[in-house]
């Protein structure tokens, strides 16, 4: 028993003294380490970083672990650790899924040109509500008043931050405690779970339902319509299809059962395309100056998804309208920065020749791509990864992608891709370790397999995606 209890004791002191060998944090922040981490990095984030490398060592040497106690062991872990803390949570991706306006990598790529004009507009101070002519207080939204007139045919038209706040605005504007008249067909939810009819309760319109799920009919509307109405809203199914024994009413015919009661027509089209899609076999889609053509007095569209630009919701139409929706109190609560407005700008000047957008705008090069340019991407990417590694078959595979953003739901785009069946670990293991490389990489899980397509990676990222892959198969 007094052997037992003397061999406790010599663990203990044993302990102990690996402990007392352990650096403080004043040795590690007076090491030539500490100097160059305290110069290149936030001192709040060193300190944190010594801190917790030197107690989580401490635990594992009480817990009976053999650790190495000298600075120089440490240093690994203290850089791996102040750099996580100081690397910035919002950071690039590579774009490895196909999908070319994904909600949750950001949707819309911008071009460089674009970019460059926001960089100019933020260095510096800028006229945003400043009239260089008259040098009195202007207006922010005429920056791209007269381009949206110009590329959508509209009288007038500005921006807010979103679709979602672009409809709710509208439905403030124009129709707060009055009915509006929805298809209940076009009852969408859009992403994040909101619900247009949460939306109209919210702006203070009052829904009216009218039809079935999959029928509506011109004489609903006439039965709904009442003293009380302010507007007919039409919802475009931008991320869904009712198919099979359906029926809805045109937008052509909405806007003559408008007129001749007097009530505004406004259709939330979401997509917000600016061309026409029909040359690069696409249909169904019809452009923003189609819809205007039919006479509908508003319409709303969002600009980062088929338009290709920075998030913001586009509300386009009538000028007695738009002036009316301008002047409401919400409209200086979802009103987009300066930031947004450059980037907004420079988008829709690329519209101006609109048979040059789908090269200069990044979202409609990348959907209209010719797949034999993304063969030939996908082709040099299994060609290297085949050269370096050993571990994992590698195989090119024609595939097919998505627009993503809840646009053209339907449509499928051809494309070609590297499939990546690893040997020594799992194909979630894979996943996850590209999302942990720097920068990360987000591919997709395929049948058993990891897939790149390269559609929405460009040939500059080709080198980081090899050595990503190279690190993540070890």
């Amino acid at each position: 028993m007094k052997g037992s209890t003397q061999g406790s004791l010599d663990g203990v002191n044993a302990k102990q003294e690996i402990l007392s060998n352990l650096p403080s944090v004043d040795e590690v922040l007076k090491s030539t380490y500490g100097e160059d981490w305290l110069k290149n990095y936030p001192r709040r984030y060193v300190l944190t970083a010594v801190r917790e490398v030197i107690e989580l060592r401490r635990k594992k040497i009480l817990g009976g672990t053999t650790l190495l106690t000298s600075l120089e062991d440490m240093v690994p872990d203290v850089e791996i650790m102040v750099r996580r803390l100081s690397s910035l949570s919002l950071k690039p991706v590579i774009n490895a899924t196909g999908i070319v306006i994904h909600t949750n990598l950001g949707r819309s790529v911008l071009s460089e040109r674009v970019m460059e004009n926001v960089r100019r507009v933020a260095v510096g101070y800028s006229n945003l509500e400043y009239d260089l002519e008259s040098g009195k207080r202007g207006k922010r939204y005429v920056h791209i008043k007269r381009l949206l007139q110009e590329v959508t045919g509209a009288e007038d038209g500005f921006a807010v931050n979103n679709n979602a706040a672009a409809v709710l605005l509208c439905l403030s504007a124009l129709a707060k405690g009055k009915e509006v008249i929805v298809s209940r067909g076009e009852l969408v939810e859009i992403g994040g779970s909101f619900r247009v009819p949460d939306v109209m309760a919210f702006s203070g319109a009052v829904l009216k339902e009218v039809g079935t799920t999959n029928k509506t009919h011109g004489y609903d509307y006439e039965h709904a319509v009442s003293d009380a109405t302010a507007l007919i809203l039409k919802v475009h199914q931008s991320n869904y299809r009712i198919i099979g024994f359906t029926e809805d009413v045109s937008l052509e015919t909405l806007v003559a059962f408008g007129r001749g009661r007097g009530i505004p027509v406004m259709y939330d089209w979401g997509s917000g395309c600016l061309i026409d899609l029909k040359r690069h076999g696409i249909y169904g889609e019809p452009t923003i100056q189609e819809i205007l053509r039919s006479g509908v007095d508003i319409v709303t569209f969002s600009g980062d998804k088929l338009l290709g630009g920075p998030q913001a919701g586009l509300i386009v139409g009538k000028r007695e309208l738009i002036d009316k929706i301008q002047k409401n109190p919400l409209t200086r609560a979802v009103r987009i920065d300066k930031l947004t407005l450059a980037a907004l700008e420079a988008t829709l000047r690329e519209y101006v020749e609109e048979e040059k957008a789908g090269e200069t705008v990044p979202t409609l090069r990348m959907l209209l791509e010719d797949p034999a340019g993304i063969r030939a991407r996908a082709k040099k990417i299994a060609t290297l990864l085949k050269r370096r590694v050993n571990n994992a078959a590698i195989s090119l595979i024609e595939d097919s992608s998505q627009s993503g953003g809840g646009s053209l739901p339907e449509m499928d785009f051809k494309t070609y891709a590297v499939s990546i069946r690893p040997e020594n670990i799992s194909v979630n293991d894979l996943e996850e370790k590209l999302r942990r490389c720097e920068p990360p990489i987000v591919a997709r899980i395929q049948e058993n397999s990891l897939v790149i397509d390269p559609k929405t990676i460009t040939a500059e990222e080709i080198p980081l995606v090899i050595r990503g892959v190279q690190e993540a198969l070890g």
